[in-house]
């Protein structure tokens, strides 16, 4: 497959840069545990499953015993046979038990439940009744569901917003809750995993109330520390099993870095390098061709449409029945519209698909002979999950990572070892944000009113005084045994105002002005950068122009219509220094993590057409929005500048552009990517009174990554070094300094000043390696 890609180019056009074979190897089975039930031991052969490997009786074992248990191992390992033997044997033997499974997409739930109801539809395991519920469940099969299923099949929104919210509804089957599986854990980071995890502490919590104890099953890719990040998702101990059973075929894995196009210029004179979306269309018709089943996976809705127009484009010219079996999967499509391609990828009607992470995570697509993966993922177990898609059992696979013209990218395809020989990273949670605590306790306390030894258990007692001074929540004494319990006020909707999946307000319907048709959604906190008036929309292959975005109305207005240009948005930032947490002084560097709020402001939009090349500006006048989040920044003197050799005339540009490289890099210590985040720089900042470079987390409250730079701040700036040094351009190129997202057009920026500037850094910081012990450095002035 790798030399039909190959085949036709140039040394100088083929952009492979670094090719490794990971060898096959066997399975190791075991006997089936005695405690099973002979039933589900024969309707598992019946699917054809002989003998359970180590792992799935490993984690079968440990949840029968009542443990709760991560069960940590690659893709395709079959980690569900791990909790499919003790639940349906629970299920079995207790007519009255029940089970939840939750998934982070529907699209997996779906595939999952599928598994299951070819396990229970006949035999005796029929009285199960597997079903699902979530947002696509029509109101009539909700109430069957309730009255009648005894393991449910849903997901974290749905548990939030339907069940917890009216968990008297379902007192049957919280009652005799026996298992909780939680599929894909690893997929619960940042903003979106603590709200999982206080979701998971409200289902002990009302279990409880109902007598039960579930027990808890979480499944997760290889990652680092799967024990602890499972603990902290769910609030209590878990114990771990990770070495894997499964049999595996052997797979080449590629690394592939687009050509540069000579007869184009970018931004500020930058050369353009091959878009990761054109070559990975390329290489996915290439691979159509040969007759390999591929999927591409994207990093965004809107790559996702273009890589299968481009992929069918060009497969139009060799054979127009190829093109038909090519199409974009990603969320924001409507639940019929999903099922339809999930199903065509599942029969093989079709041959390739580029895809959003939605098909990251679990689907059961076999027989998949490739993965092109386009633009790093944002973390190595991400990048690892979806290589797994391809090459099921004993088959050989391709999995070929195709570089965005970005740091990161570029630093990984010239550095292998950083990504192939790098440990999976731990998931990254932080319950106690305050934008997700306070909005989770009051939803627990509007299930359950709250005694005060369980809000200091969360450590909450401030928060909740807050909420009660702003008329949310009040504290009464009283009832039988006099206990004090916090109780919602009469006017409190809290369960509305959360948004589980971390989104930044209501979210946006996308409406064709022409015809009324809902196209889909998007994030609130995105729309004004992505849905603003004159962009550029694509849904399912097809080009839409905006009209008008109403946030107050939480709805946007499209037309069809291809105008042969991209748009992308240009905002202005600033940030203020509220609270400084914790800061090191290293000679004349000092870095913090701070409490900040971050003004920015849509001000315009470019239009780029295919080929890179640049149109113009639109400027627009839309409202600021302030973020308050948090930050890790970094200040250095005046002198250190002119010692490096920076006058006062390059300092913007250089900490400028070590800024845009940063961001770029920290994926690398944290897992998340560049547009979790984003950077302000200043020659003086008002607040530091010195020249400064942030990077803060783009969510309220944060999300847990710029604390983790804070952390290994000295790694993460030696490999932002290290990138822009290796860059290969004159004076810089989205692969090193330039920003997609920059407000200011990536002006000005000056790459050799950014090496000047981050060397400096770095020998102070090494000077002093071990910093100085917390609220014991120079405390800036604020």
């Amino acid at each position: 497959m790798l030399n039909r890609v190959l085949s036709g180019r140039s040394e100088s056009t083929s952009g492979l840069t670094h090719v490794v074979e990971l060898p096959a190897h066997p399975a190791v089975t075991t006997t089936w545990p005695d405690w099973v039930a002979p039933g589900v031991i024969d309707a598992l052969r019946e699917q054809g499953v002989h003998a359970p490997w180590a792992h799935q009786t490993r984690t079968a074992d440990l949840a029968a015993s009542g443990r709760h248990v991560v069960v940590s191992t690659g893709t395709a390992s079959g980690k569900s046979l791990g909790y499919q033997l003790p639940v349906l044997t629970a299920l079995l033997e207790d007519p009255k038990a029940t089970a939840l499974y939750l998934a982070p997409t529907k699209a997996l739930g779906a595939d999952q439940l599928r598994a299951t109801g070819a396990l229970t539809h006949d035999g005796p395991l029929r009285d199960i009744h597997p079903a699902t519920y979530d947002g696509d469940t029509p109101a009539e099969i909700r109430q069957w569901v309730r009255a009648n299923a005894r393991w449910i099949f849903t997901n974290p929104d749905m548990l939030h917003l339907g069940i917890l919210r009216s968990h008297q509804r379902w007192a049957r089957v919280l009652r005799r809750l026996r298992y909780v599986v939680i599929d894909e854990c690893h997929a619960y980071r940042g903003v979106f995993g603590s709200h999982v995890a206080l979701v998971l502490r409200r289902l002990r919590r009302v279990a409880a109330h109902y007598g039960a104890d579930p027990t808890f099953v979480l499944c997760s890719a290889t990652g680092a520390e799967p024990a602890a990040a499972a603990a902290r998702l769910i609030g209590a101990p878990c114990a771990a099993v990770t070495e894997d059973g499964s049999p595996r075929g052997a797979r080449t894995v590629a690394l592939w870095e687009p050509p540069l196009v000579t007869a184009l210029t970018g931004e500020n004179g930058a050369p353009v390098r091959r878009s990761a979306i054109s070559e990975s269309a390329r290489i996915m018709a290439d691979l159509v061709v040969e007759g390999a089943r591929t999927l591409t996976f994207v990093r965004s809705r809107r790559a996702a449409e273009l890589t299968a127009i481009e992929a069918r484009r060009l497969l139009a010219d060799t054979d127009p029945q190829l093109a038909a079996r090519v199409a974009a999967y990603r969320a924001g499509y409507l639940a019929e519209d999903r099922r339809e391609l999930e199903a065509a990828l599942s029969d093989g009607s079709l041959l390739g698909a580029a895809t959003t992470n939605a098909l990251e995570l679990g689907v059961d697509i076999a027989g998949l002979d490739a993965v092109v993966i386009s633009g790093f993922p944002g973390t190595v177990a991400s990048f690892w999950q979806q290589a797994g898609r391809a090459g099921r059992r004993s088959q050989g696979s391709l999995i070929l990572l195709v570089a965005r013209d970005d740091p990161l990218d570029t630093y990984l395809v010239h550095h292998p070892e950083a990504l192939l020989d790098k440990p999976v990273e731990a998931a990254i949670t932080d319950p106690q944000n305050p934008y997700v605590l306070g909005p989770q306790l009051l939803c627990a306390a509007m299930e359950h009113p709250l005694t005060d030894a369980e809000v200091d258990t969360f450590g909450a007692r401030e928060l909740l005084e807050e909420l009660a001074a702003q008329g949310m929540i009040r504290r009464r004494t009283g009832g039988r045994d006099g206990t004090a319990r916090w109780h919602v006020t009469a006017d409190a909707q809290p369960h509305d105002a959360v948004d589980v999946r971390g989104g930044i307000g209501t979210p946006v319907a996308i409406v064709d002005a022409e015809t009324g048709r809902l196209l889909g959604t998007a994030d609130a906190g995105r729309a004004q950068a992505t849905l603003h008036e004159g962009a550029v929309h694509l849904h399912q292959g097809e080009t839409y122009l905006v009209d008008e975005l109403d946030l107050d109305g939480g709805i946007a207005f499209v037309h069809a219509e291809d105008p042969g240009w991209t748009t992308s948005a240009r905002q202005l930032t600033s940030i203020t220094v509220d609270t400084i947490t914790e800061q090191h002084r290293h000679g004349a560097v000092t870095h913090a993590f701070a409490q900040v709020r971050v003004t920015s402001q849509v001000v315009g939009y470019l239009r780029t057409l295919v080929t890179g090349e640049v149109l113009d500006m639109v400027e627009l006048d839309m409202p600021e929005r302030v973020l308050p989040t948090r930050a890790v920044f970094y200040t250095v003197t005046p002198e250190l500048l002119a010692c490096a050799g920076i006058t006062p005339q390059r300092a913007p540009g250089a900490l400028h552009a070590a800024e845009h490289a940063a961001i770029g890099l920290l994926p690398l210590v944290a897992t998340c990517d560049r547009w979790d985040i984003g950077g302000v720089s200043t020659a003086e900042h008002p607040d530091t009174g010195l020249p400064t470079v942030f990077v803060y987390d783009g969510q309220p409250g944060g999300a847990g990554f710029a604390e983790r730079g804070f952390g290994q701040l000295r790694r993460w700036l030696a490999a932002t070094l290290s990138a822009v040094e290796a860059c290969g351009c004159a004076s810089g190129c989205p692969s090193c300094v330039q920003s997609p997202k920059c407000g200011n057009g990536n002006n000005p920026l000056d790459k050799a000043g950014a090496v000047l500037l981050l060397t400096a850094v770095l020998a102070e910081l090494g000077a002093d390696r071990g910093g100085i012990p917390p609220g014991q450095g120079r405390v800036l002035e604020l």
